[in-house]
């Protein structure tokens, strides 16, 4: 009698895709792709504990992320701070809102990206809904999400917190080059032997 797939064992890694994560645990970089979950920000910090464990040694991030769930960047931001080794952020593709926020975690010289990279800065959103009574608590709750935001870029960029709350009121896009002239990215690099102290 056939076993129906939701009662068949799971089945092992396919030799290819551990093959590839022994790679990358070797090489140590990490991947952030898509749009940031809870299942993407418990992935990637099990990544970060295990590779800072294993080593002192740098730590490369490539992050391609359209954003996603604000607390789950969070947690990314505060785990690579909060580890030993030393990591470099190094954007591909497209930073954006929470996910450029987890690429501020690390120093403004540790920030890296490719050439093709846009970056995306803007306030938090939601969906409001329900009495109006928790109507009004998720409103203040999104403007303390837009303040603590505006305060990490100005924080990373050097700029006033006024003139980011500015820039956040409305998407605001930058090329590799704009975002390192705002100060989001240290320099624009095409080779993995560009990053500094390789």
């Amino acid at each position: 009698m056939d076993t129906p797939d939701s009662l068949a064992p799971p089945s092992a890694p396919e030799p290819r895709t551990a093959y590839l994560e022994e790679k990358a645990f070797k090489a140590r970089t990490v991947q952030i792709f898509g749009t940031i979950t809870d299942a993407v920000a418990a992935d990637v910090t099990r990544r970060l504990i295990a590779l800072d464990a294993d080593s002192a040694e740098a730590i490369d991030v490539l992050v391609s992320s359209p954003g996603g769930h604000l607390e789950s960047g969070d947690a990314i931001h505060d785990i690579v701070r909060f580890i030993a080794a030393p990591v470099n952020m190094i954007g591909t593709g497209w930073v954006g809102s929470a996910a450029t926020h987890l690429y501020l975690a690390v120093p403004r010289e540790r920030r890296y990206c490719l050439p093709n990279t846009r970056f995306l800065i803007h306030q938090p959103s939601g969906g409001s809904g329900g009495p109006a009574s928790d109507i009004a608590i998720q409103a203040r709750e999104i403007v303390k999400a837009r303040e603590r935001i505006a305060r990490t870029i100005a924080r990373e960029t050097c700029k006033s917190l006024e003139e980011v709350l500015a820039d956040i009121e409305r998407d605001r896009w930058m090329s590799a080059e704009e975002a390192v002239e705002y100060g989001l990215v240290s320099r624009v690099i095409e080779r993995k032997a560009e990053l500094r102290g390789v």
